[in-house]
């Protein structure tokens, strides 16, 4: 049998991450500026049982990070998140995650820089011009300033970059933790009964799971995956860190939910629940203001500029890592496969992350178009995990697994399915983008490579051939949908639909894995 390369050494990174900067990543990017906005939003789309949205959703992300905990303790490689499906189904899944990864990152850096600027610009005058929220000349060079201090604080390497991270993502925590005491302090328990604890019904809460932003708000797992290679015992430290981050996450939205619910003032209900999200647009600083906890509003607006700033920092430190792999995996070139035995940076890959990040702060004409589809990129990179870990659960017996998940045989498969409805509900004008162009870069990825080497398609087809099945697919059902589309079968068939593609697409990826055995370059 031949054998390939698996990339299982650091070539010089370093481990210097213990459980608790693990788990500062972790929190600090699933717990970003989202909280800010999230329990206003859903409030109004499912009111009091909301609740229950949020411990749906936390549950539901769960299961992925339990498909996550067993690849990352198998294979603790820098840039994992790229390299999984690179070493379960070859360089075509390789390269499609390295370009869906690498655009979602580096937009999503550009993207909490300009919302801390935009919240910065509600209280400084002259970094805002227009209501859209555009920037002036001095607004732009302060976001190029914030961004030239992050890439400043990566460079010296990743145990500066775990100090800076652990400050910021504790008074993140700190920040949401006196909300909730404070708030609940003044706890009104009819709020949660006034309306019904169900006031739009079990449609209200499925909802503001799916489109609500609830599903959205959690997603932050993968920056974890992509410093696996610089963890102090990763086979342990990994699994703890997921499953921590997700836990604490969930805890700390349900008790934000529940302060929020249960702290508006008497009388604010008194029209129902709808529109609640209009008259608060920035809930709890608003709620404090009508409480008279003057301190409290404070608190909520410089975490509104530093939480977005922090997040982009995690970012900024996993790009470099996912360039990296993507590097490693042969499809990208080599000089991005460098690490400075020094700080144990790769370097040319951060100088490319802040290039790119730096270019989506640029004033595009179809921001928010862009911004969609970048989320939609960031979701399908978790779908494809699930499928490289039962790929490599058929293929690969053999490779130690020292987290073993347990009815790996209903999770795996559970957790492909709801990373596919995550991405289907971010409805058909993203998908109509984002959908046709990776149909046309594995097309043309394909042929190339048959270029060089005649026959070479059959091979690709092999082991790729599921995820242009599963693009095609998963366009018809958008397009046909109820989530943006021509609305030609209802929310319960659009979803039926892409459950099915979605078990079918993991059973015969489950079987098209390369079978060669894994050695260590």
């Amino acid at each position: 049998m031949s054998m390939r390369k698996a990339s299982t050494t650091t070539e010089g990174f370093q481990r210097r991450l213990g459980i608790f900067d693990l788990t500062m990543i972790g929190f600090g990017c699933i717990f970003g500026s989202g909280w800010l906005f999230a329990a206003a939003h859903v409030g109004d789309i499912a009111g009091p049982s909301s609740l229950i949205s949020w411990a749906v959703g936390g549950v539901a992300v769960m299961l992925l990070g339990l498909v996550f905990c067993e690849l990352g303790a198998a294979l603790p490689i820098p840039g994992a998140i790229v390299r999984y499906p690179e070493l379960s189904h070859g360089p075509i899944a390789g390269f499609l995650i390295g370009v869906i990864t690498t655009i979602a990152f580096s937009s999503l850096i550009s993207i909490e820089i300009v919302a801390a600027r935009q919240y910065a610009g509600a209280w400084i005058p002259g970094l805002t011009h227009d209501a859209a929220g555009n920037p002036t000349l001095t607004g732009w060079l302060v976001q190029a300033l914030v961004l030239v201090a992050l890439y400043v604080i990566n460079r010296r390497g990743i145990a500066t970059f775990a100090f800076v991270n652990n400050i910021v993502t504790f008074f993140k925590f700190c920040v949401p933790a006196l909300v909730i005491v404070l708030l609940l302090s003044r706890l009104r328990p009819f709020n949660f009964i006034s309306h019904g604890f169900i006031p739009h019904g079990f449609s209200g809460v499925q909802t503001a799971i799916s489109t609500g932003g609830i599903i959205f708000a959690y997603l932050g797992l993968t920056p974890i995956l992509s410093v696996a290679g610089e963890v102090r015992n990763p086979q342990r430290t990994l699994p703890i860190a997921l499953l921590v981050s997700i836990s604490l996450s969930t805890l700390v939205y349900m008790l934000l939910q529940a302060a929020f619910i249960g702290s508006l003032p008497e009388g604010f209900l008194a029209q129902g629940w709808t529109g609640i999200a209009a008259r608060l647009p920035l809930p709890f600083h608003d709620i404090a203001i009508m409480l008279g906890l003057g301190f409290l509003a404070a608190v909520v607006v410089i975490d509104a500029v530093l939480s977005p700033t922090g997040t982009a920092n995690i970012y900024v430190s996993a790009l470099p890592r996912v360039i990296y792999a993507w590097a490693k995996s042969g499809t990208l070139p080599k000089c991005f496969r460098q690490v400075r035995k020094d700080t144990g940076v790769p370097e040319q890959g951060l100088n490319l992350s802040f290039v790119l990040a730096l270019f989506w702060t640029l004033p595009f004409p179809s921001w928010e178009a862009l911004i969609t589809v970048v989320s939609a990129s960031l979701m399908m990179s978790y779908a494809l995990a699930p499928t490289s870990a039962a790929s490599l659960r058929w293929s690969h017996p053999e490779l130690e697994r020292p987290f073993r998940l347990r009815g790996f045989w209903l999770i795996a498969p559970g957790a492909f399915i709801i990373a596919t409805l995550i991405v289907l509900w971010t409805g058909w004008n993203t998908l109509k983008w984002l959908m046709p162009i990776l149909i046309v870069l594995q097309v043309v990825l394909i042929a190339s490579r048959n270029m060089r080497c005649s026959g070479q398609w059959r091979e690709d087809l092999r082991h790729s051939g599921w995820m242009l099945f599963y693009f095609t697919a998963m366009s018809l059902i958008s397009w046909a949908g109820a989530f943006d589309g021509h609305h030609f079968i209802g929310v319960a068939l659009t979803d039926l639909f892409a459950v099915a593609n979605g078990l079918l697409v993991y059973f015969w990826s489950e079987r098209s894995g390369l079978s060669e055995k894994f050695i260590a370059d």
